[in-house]
């Protein structure tokens, strides 16, 4: 059997060495060629294509996959090379009559190592990928969150989580939130001061709704009751420092005051308690201002905690949802029960009402929502949606024919109150996602989550946004709920959480819409 020499195989060895540089550099030039070459087909994509995106991020994408294709197109290669060596090493250990056993050892070995250099490269590739990826998506998130999302205002005086919250939809134009600590409280939008605080309930505050031309509030409790109670403020002219600063024991100089943080209320049939030292109720801006004390009308038919309480379109009756699996419905100047809806297998968690017809929706943990139609007095019907997998947390109606439904099982769904049998669009989230609003002019759908999150969708699906948050702002704890006030062009988005504090934020609408 010939012998292959020591200076032969240095030759031969050499040889290889000049052939595999030649082909490298061969290698490099398509590469460059190739490049430029996707480039201009890059371009040609990006101008034919009507995509959603953004020019800059379709553009970023585009160079991220091209790197991916060339990694993958030099780890082929290096495979190519890779088995013709195990053939030619293969053929020599035959040649030198070594047994198949020691063939099969080497092609063992040399397949490890082609594993190992394959590991490499996957794990290259991989980092690559991941980088690459998250710097786009987090510049992306950061921009659109600076330039479009801003905090405006904090509203900070209640001594436990904020369930609700909503805006009067007549002049005076205040917030108005539901509390844990059995509280109400209204607010002025401008200043972040609270300006009256209804304490009528015996336990949680759950919901607050506004009369849609009265100044009346609504509010559902823990206590197994729904209350409506009359206010009547005057929204503060921002005074000196000193005007807000005087202290109010001083029981012959209360009206004096109250006068200095102008907030009047109507006295005619409501107990109106000015705070005084020791009163014992807890501190915070909410527990020195004005007080109701007694409802103007209390609904008490449930046997188990009111969850939900809105106004039907009119203001004339309203609809109560509760823990012991029914809603009712009452006529507000009898305080007499209407009806009794009956149907949900498990507790009900929001009922909402439509802003222009007779349609009630409620919500369940039985993963269904219900609407009920009460445009026709003779006929009550009820139309049933399936399309969650857990608790239906809010569904609400929309301007025109659509209901959006949130859940506890991560999703948001769309519905076309014409085809209810199955959603129109479905957006699919990292956390449950708890009451829902959507803006009647651009229909952008606020979701707030149980992570913290506040994020903000349209109602194709598409996501805009995802409010800023950060240690030292945001929310610190579950987003209980949302609510749009267009009418004001600078605070026009609000949230609450168990953080104990509303959100008032800037939502730059024309720039998200341009984004998307």
């Amino acid at each position: 059997m010939p012998v292959e020499s020591g200076s032969s195989a240095a030759a031969r060895h050499t040889k290889q060495k000049r052939k595999s540089h030649s082909l490298s550099i061969r290698r490099s030039n398509s590469t460059d060629q190739e490049q430029r070459t996707v480039t201009g087909m890059q371009r040609d994509m990006l101008d034919g294509q009507d995509s959603k995106l953004p020019l800059s991020l379709r553009s970023n994408l585009l160079d991220l996959f091209g790197q991916i294709e060339r990694e993958f197109e030099n780890l082929y290669i290096e495979n190519l090379e890779l088995r013709r060596e195990i053939d030619t090493l293969n053929e020599r250990l035959l040649s030198e009559g070594q047994t198949i056993d020691g063939g099969e050892l080497s092609k063992g070995a040399l397949k490890a190592k082609a594993s190992h250099s394959t590991s490499q490269l996957s794990q290259k590739l991989m980092t690559t990928y991941k980088a690459s990826t998250s710097k786009i998506v987090s510049s992306f998130k950061a921009t659109t969150s600076r330039a479009v999302c801003q905090i405006l205002r904090e509203y900070v005086g209640h001594r436990d989580g904020i369930w609700d919250l909503a805006v009067t939809r007549n002049s005076p134009v205040v917030l108005g939130t539901a509390s844990a600590d059995h509280s109400a409280a209204l607010w002025s939008i401008e200043t972040g001061k609270c300006l009256l605080r209804y304490a009528g309930h015996a336990g949680s505050v759950n919901s607050i709704k506004f009369h849609p031309t009265e100044q009346m509030a609504l509010t559902a409790s823990g206590d197994q009751t729904a209350h409506i109670w009359r206010y009547m403020v005057q929204l503060p002219v921002i005074p000196p420092t000193h005007s807000i600063t005087h202290s109010l024991t001083d029981s012959f100089t209360t009206l004096h005051h109250i006068s200095h943080i102008r907030t009047f209320l109507s006295c005619g049939h409501l107990l109106i308690h000015y705070r005084e030292d020791g009163d014992g109720d807890g501190e915070g801006p909410c527990s020195e201002v004005p007080t109701i004390r007694v409802a103007t009308t209390t609904l008490k038919s449930h046997q188990g905690v009111v969850i939900a309480a809105d106004w039907l379109v009119g203001g004339k009756q309203v609809v109560t949802a509760s823990w012991d699996r029914a809603a009712n419905l009452y006529e507000v100047e009898t305080s007499e029960l209407v009806h009794t809806l009956t149907g949900h297998d498990q507790e009900l968690t929001h009922c909402c009402t439509h802003p222009s017809q007779r349609l009630v929706v409620t919500s369940s943990r039985d993963t269904t929502f219900r609407l009920w139609d009460f445009r026709d007095p003779s006929i009550h019907s009820v139309n049933v949606f399936q399309g969650h997998t857990d608790t239906v947390t809010s569904a609400v109606f929309t301007v025109g024919d659509n209901v959006v439904s949130g859940s506890d099982d991560r999703t948001v769904k769309v519905w076309d109150l014409k085809n209810m049998r199955s959603p129109i669009a479905t957006i699919r989230t990292d956390s449950a996602v708890n009451r829902i609003s959507v803006s009647a002019n651009q229909r952008i759908i606020a979701l707030p989550h149980d992570n913290r999150q506040v994020r903000l969708f349209d109602m194709t699906g598409v996501r805009l946004a995802r409010l800023p948050r950060s240690n030292r702002q945001g929310h610190r704890r579950m987003v209980c709920c949302s609510v749009w006030n267009e009418e004001n062009a600078s605070c026009n988005l609000f949230t609450c959480g168990f953080d104990r504090q509303a959100i008032g934020w800037n939502i730059n609408i024309p720039a998200l819409l341009q984004e998307k």
